[in-house]
C-alpha cells in the first residue's frame, strides 16, 4: 500500500490559504480517481482506491499543519507503509509560485509541519512533493505567518490550478513508472 499525506489545516476558514496546497492537490487527484475521503484513522480524513494497479490510501490530517507529525505517525505504523511508499505534498515558500519539486529526501528545510513529520518518523528518507507558494516581501516572522495563512490572489490562483494539475500527474506517474521518472518527468 502507498501513503500520500496532503498537508493543510481543518476547517473552512484556512480552506483556500496558501497553507492548504496539500488538500487542494489531494482533492484534486482523489475527484480524478472516484476516491472519496469518507473515513477518519489517525486523527485524519482517509480515501481509499486502487490507482495504478495498487492500493492507495490518501489522508488529509485534521490537526494544524505543525503537528503533522502526530497523524502521519500512526498512518504509517497503522498500515505499516515503507517510507519509500510515503509522500506529503506540501506548501513551500522558497519555491517561486506554482514551481513543483519532487525529491527522495530532505530536511524539513523551515516547514513546521515537515519538521514534524520527520522528527516523528526519526528520518528524512522519505519523497515528498514540494509546490512554490513564492514568499513575501518581508522575512518577519509575522509576514510570512500572514502570508502562507492567507488567500491566493485571482491571480496566483490562476498559477496555482495548473501547479495541481501537474502535482496529481506527478502522483499518478509516481504510482505507475516510480518516483525516479516522476523525478524526471516532473523537476
Amino acid at each position: 500500500m502507498k501513503l500520500i499525506v496532503g498537508l493543510g489545516n481543518p476547517g473552512k476558514l484556512y480552506a483556500h490559504n496558501r497553507h492548504n496546497i496539500g488538500f487542494r492537490c489531494l482533492n484534486y487527484f482523489a475527484r480524478h480517481h472516484s476516491i472519496r475521503f469518507d473515513r477518519r484513522q489517525c486523527r485524519a480524513r482517509i480515501g481509499a482506491g486502487e490507482v495504478a494497479g495498487g492500493e492507495l490510501l490518501l489522508a488529509k490530517p485534521q490537526i494544524f499543519v505543525n503537528i503533522s507529525g502526530k497523524v502521519v505517525g500512526c498512518l504509517v505504523e497503522k498500515y505499516d507503509v515503507p517510507l519509500n511508499d510515503f509522500v506529503v505534498i506540501y506548501d513551500d515558500l522558497d519555491l517561486p509560485l506554482g514551481k513543483v519539486r519532487i525529491r527522495q529526501r530532505g530536511s524539513a528545510g523551515g516547514h513546521k509541519g515537515m519538521g514534524s513529520i520527520i522528527s516523528t518518523l526519526g528520518s528524512e528518507d522519505f519523497p515528498r512533493i514540494r509546490v512554490g507558494i513564492g514568499r513575501p516581501a518581508s522575512d518577519d516572522e509575522d509576514a510570512i505567518v500572514s502570508y502562507v495563512l492567507g488567500n491566493f490572489t485571482p491571480r496566483e490562483e490562476e498559477v496555482i490550478r495548473s501547479a495541481i494539475i501537474k502535482v496529481a500527474e506527478a502522483i499518478n506517474c509516481f504510482l505507475a513508472e516510480g518516483l525516479e521518472a516522476a523525478m524526471s518527468k516532473f523537476n
